[in-house]
């Protein structure tokens, strides 16, 4: 029998500002509320270290991506002159790299791209067709000028008064309790 999964509950608090959003943003990095995002019309400078986020992995699946079109461009050229079609063209020998260099580049770059896609959607454990927080109408105002922080956690009556007092004492207004 399966065991049955538990509740999650987010807390939403609307700041007047980037600014109070970035002061809230690193009060409850070193809170003990630390499952949190912040969400904001647009990117703001800075936002990353007042949350305490660490670099993104997300080079190392480019870099992977590019070594692989990158090899596999070299080797399917290197096999289509040197094994499976061996031509003799101007005295050149078979495997010539230097002709090989704009497809090898080529292939590089597609796969570098196609990486960078595929590892940035799943590090966002997207495609997420909807999430609790697209529920609430002030989120809405999200992509205008809302500027807002979500705050996950279990569904502890007594945990949520606490966190709703904590980001009240933040600035927060507008405290909505979702049910996820």
């Amino acid at each position: 029998m399966s065991e049955p999964s538990k509740k999650i509950t987010y807390l939403l608090a609307e700041f007047n500002s980037a600014a109070d959003l970035m002061q809230a943003a690193r009060k409850l990095r070193d809170s003990e509320f630390n499952n949190y995002d912040c969400h904001s019309p647009f990117p703001i400078h800075g936002m990353d270290d007042a949350m305490g986020l660490k670099p993104s992995i997300l080079g190392y699946f480019a870099g992977a991506a590019a070594l692989f079109g990158l090899s596999g461009a070299l080797l399917l050229q290197w096999w289509t002159s040197t094994i499976e079609y061996p031509l003799v063209i101007s005295g050149k020998p078979f495997f010539s790299y230097q002709a090989f260099l704009p497809v090898t580049f080529a292939g590089a770059v597609l796969f570098t791209a196609f990486g960078a896609l595929l590892g940035m959607l799943a590090l966002n454990k997207l495609p997420r067709l909807n999430h609790p927080l697209f529920n609430s109408e002030k989120f809405k105002r999200v992509t205008d000028d809302g500027f807002f922080v979500s705050v996950e956690m279990p569904s502890s009556d007594s945990e949520i008064e606490k966190a709703k007092k904590f980001l009240v004492s933040l600035g927060g207004k507008n405290i909505e309790i979702i049910e996820g």
